[in-house]
């Protein structure tokens, strides 16, 4: 028997009715079509392309003007066809005009898709050899301001800092699907911290999946994530608690923050000068608590 196909009237009418808060979402995306407000609004909302990338982006920005960074640059690991690295950049652009810092943004692909996997680690049930290839040219004649690092990354991660001289990394997306590849990439945490923020915020692409993937902590990018914590006694890769407070997005529960405690300016205060709770006037309401904008 065929099952009858909706109209897209219809499958509209439907995901309106199953949707939580309709119309939270069609005002947001009422925002992100016409682009309403200021960026860090938008931001703050969702209501913009690729919300992670936005995200990391714009709040490593706030944290480095808070510690007086002109510069910083943001991390790709993944690259593949290349519709996230061009969405990067646009989110860099808008961050560094909003923010005024100025931010480089970084490609690292090997060209070739995903290499063969080494073991069951990096899940060949889910993930073949050559998947997400890459048009290197094609990409390069879209690209304006990004820098691409081809190549192997157990080869092109290690010179990194000497050949590029990168400014503070203050943003890194992790969208190497394997667990080998993305245990290289982590080694992005060990370069010299005049190359680091002490804070970075730090998103996994692949860590919840579906009913194909099955992610689990013992394969794949969770555990690359989990090896890591465990062979650094000082530099850390920890959810972004922050976020819980928000209205909920899938995004949220792939998003870290590496925190490097012997970081030079890990110490460095970035808060709120006044964070002072007066005591008020009977029958009065308490202030609200004020939260930290960018200096």
């Amino acid at each position: 028997m065929t099952r009858p196909r909706l109209s897209a009237l219809k499958r509209s009418a439907v995901r309106w009715a199953l949707d939580p808060s309709p119309l939270r979402t069609a005002s947001v995306n009422g925002i992100k079509r016409w682009e309403l407000g200021s960026y860090e609004f938008r931001v703050g909302l969702g209501a913009v392309d690729r919300p992670h990338y936005a995200y990391a982006v714009w709040h490593a920005a706030r944290l480095a003007r808070r510690l007086g960074l002109p510069r910083i640059s943001v991390i790709e690991f993944g690259v593949a066809g290349g519709n996230g690295l061009l969405s990067l950049e646009r989110h860099a652009a808008a961050s560094s005009a909003a923010s005024g810092v100025a931010i480089d943004v970084y490609g690292f692909d090997s060209g070739q898709g995903l290499p063969p996997p080494v073991d069951f680690r990096d899940l060949p049930y889910h993930w073949k050899p050559g998947f997400f290839a890459m048009e290197e040219d094609r990409l390069r004649a879209r690209l304006t301001t990004s820098v691409l690092v081809i190549g192997d990354v157990r080869e092109t991660l290690p010179n990194f800092a000497d050949t590029h001289h990168p400014a503070p990394i203050g943003a890194v997306f992790q969208d190497f699907d394997l667990y080998s590849s993305t245990k290289a990439a982590l080694e992005v945490f060990d370069l010299p911290s005049e190359n680091r923020m002490p804070r970075i915020f730090t998103y996994f692409d692949d860590i919840i999946g579906n009913e194909f993937a099955l992610y689990n902590d013992y394969t794949g990018e969770r555990l690359a994530l989990r090896e890591f914590n465990e062979s650094h006694a000082t530099t850390k890769i920890s959810p972004a608690y922050c976020l819980l407070n928000r209205v909920g997005q899938r995004w949220h529960h792939k998003m870290f923050v590496t925190h490097d405690f012997e970081h030079p300016r890990y110490n460095d205060f970035v808060s709120m000068e006044d964070q002072q709770l007066r005591m008020v006037p009977d029958g009065a309401s308490a202030p609200a608590v004020p939260r930290p904008r960018v200096a």
